[in-house]
């Protein structure tokens, strides 16, 4: 005997037909490639993605076809998404910052038959393109442009083929299962990984990071997510932004600290979220014009583990409460979220910052353990230290056109990183396997060494990282760019420590550089700084 309830299939379409008849007139204002400030609505947002996917069936683009996007976040990005994943398309963002020999691989294992591009990245499209083998169709984003059309003579023009579209398009219904949209993981390691995203696993993710214990989404919010739409699928916002109906703030190219204060500030941007290095910038370009950022109530921190310090501004100097978030390309990406619990409301002041500095815990969907070496689980008392892994309704299973698992024998998969979970389900991540530093045989969180430097005011960014040792086989350095203006000393940096980590703990030595190398998200690529700085230490004699 089944339930007898209506059967509706789960589809990304659904999300952009609510906002646009439930919210119609709800702003989404986003900056263009020139700089300017365009103003639309979900009302119109709707409306184009409806045009826009039939325009789509007319270059005889078909169901499961993978179409790329090369685009910030904007206005005809957002409804380039709705129309190629509510029209059984799948949309596959691609990320403009890695290198094009990445780029081009990515491209052809996804066997793009279409890609949308912002002017900003022309030039990458024109030294790549006779690379691309399946790309048959090339999409300006934006009016018809002469120099576009001189540097790629038999390129479509967004504003253009939109119009071609028919505004009475009617949504098609298809599998749950069916794929939405493609993201592939930064490739830190050889080649990157397509991760395919269901229209189901995309709804369910939408529907747990809306509810209050994880960003607590409403129709009330001005979100601006700093969080590229290739990064992704901008943590799932814009989605959930649809859901909500929410106002969207799309920041461009423009992701300095003065052009973000000036959209939170104008916008009266209520949510904000982004990786540790714009809310650096951001914070700097505050103190500098003296903004208090009175409509900002909360920022999201993820992609890598924020500063205690940094967390402690936006605090005390903002009022806003950063959320400490933890996900990934194969995650969709949320796996967690550090919101308190009821029981936590009493908590002293040092005590509720203690618990806020870590990556929080699980919504519903998603289930985490930590494994020592055998794969044998370990407690969640908040003590023992073990390899993540991770399963849950919006996780991984296979990777894009491989035929091997992902997952462990038991049905989990090893998400790389080092973390400790207590009893409520907050986990803390302590390192990324690859990263943690062995000194003696005991293990010395890089992360929690990071944490402790930058909050010198004259550190910018800092890595931790292990330096080879004679004796005990590597020992701690921090790699650290001092802020502008500033000249901090070895002694300084190392002075902090004092009190805050066993004294085994304290690095070594501290070495200043003028930048420390990122990969395609923004993390830092600490592989690049153990080949340049394994062996200082013995260099140094110490």
């Amino acid at each position: 005997m089944l339930g007898s309830m209506m059967r509706n299939a789960l589809l990304v379409s659904d999300l952009v037909v609510h906002a646009g008849k439930y919210h119609t007139d709800t702003e989404i204002v986003s900056r263009e490639t020139s700089g300017e400030l365009n103003v639309t609505n979900w009302g119109e947002v709707a409306e184009a993605s409806r045009k826009l996917a039939s325009a789509l069936d007319t270059l005889g683009l078909q169901e499961g076809d993978r179409i790329a996007t090369l685009a910030w976040n904007n206005h005809r990005h957002l409804k380039i998404w709705f129309a190629v994943s509510g029209s059984g398309k799948v949309c596959h963002t691609l990320n403009p910052r890695l290198a094009p020999q990445q780029f081009i691989f990515i491209c052809n294992d996804a066997a793009d038959k279409a890609i949308f591009f912002d002017k900003t990245f022309m030039p990458l499209i024109t030294g790549t393109r006779d690379h691309l083998k399946t790309i048959k169709h090339f999409v300006f984003m934006g009016p018809r442009d002469e120099e576009v059309v001189a540097a790629i003579p038999d390129v479509i023009f967004f504003d253009e083929l939109i119009e071609k579209g028919d505004v009475d398009y009617t949504w098609p219904q298809f599998n749950e299962e069916s794929p939405c949209s493609l993201c592939y993981t930064s490739g830190t390691t050889g080649n990157p990984k397509g991760v395919l995203y269901s229209n189901r696993s995309t709804m369910i993710h939408t529907f747990a990071i809306s509810l209050p214990d994880a960003l607590s989404l409403s129709s009330a919010e001005v979100i601006l997510p700093v969080v590229p739409m290739f990064h992704a699928n901008a943590w799932g916002i814009p989605y959930a932004a649809a859901m909500t109906g929410a106002k969207l703030v799309m920041p461009g190219s423009m992701l300095d600290g003065d052009s973000l204060l000036g959209l939170i500030d104008d916008q009266k941007v209520t949510l904000a979220l982004g990786v540790p290095t714009i809310w650096m910038m951001l914070l700097a370009a505050a103190e500098k014009c003296g903004s208090k950022m009175q409509t900002l109530r909360r920022n999201v921190i993820g992609g890598s583990a924020a500063a205690p310090s940094m967390i402690a501004t936006f605090r005390d100097k903002y009022d806003c409460d950063t959320i400490h978030a933890w996900g990934m390309t194969e995650t969709s990406p949320l796996g967690t979220a550090n919101r308190p619990k009821g029981k936590h409301a009493d908590l002293d002041a040092d005590a509720m910052g203690l618990l806020r500095l870590g990556q929080g815990r699980p919504p519903f969907g998603i289930d985490l353990r930590i494994v020592d070496d055998a794969g044998s689980p370990l407690p969640h008392d908040g003590k023992a230290e073990g390899a993540l892994q991770c399963r849950g309704h919006w996780v991984v299973d296979t990777y894009f056109g491989q035929e091997t698992s992902t997952m462990t024998e038991d049905g989990w998969f090893d998400t790389g990183d080092v973390s400790t979970i207590d009893a409520d389900g907050f986990m803390v991540i302590r390192d990324r396997t690859k990263d943690i530093i062995k000194s003696g045989g005991e293990w010395i969180s890089s992360v929690d060494l990071e944490g402790i430097a930058v909050a010198h005011p004259g550190i910018a960014m800092a890595a931790a990282i292990g330096a080879a040792h004679p004796k005990w086989d590597e020992r701690p350095i921090i790699i650290a760019v001092p802020a502008e203006g500033a000249a901090p000393s070895e002694a300084d940096i190392i002075a902090l420590y004092d009190g805050k980590v066993a004294s085994w703990q304290v690095p070594d030595a501290v070495v200043f550089t003028d930048e420390i190398p990122l990969n395609a998200t923004g993390k830092m690529l600490k592989n690049k700084l153990r080949d340049k700085f394994a062996n200082i230490l013995i260099e140094r004699g110490i």
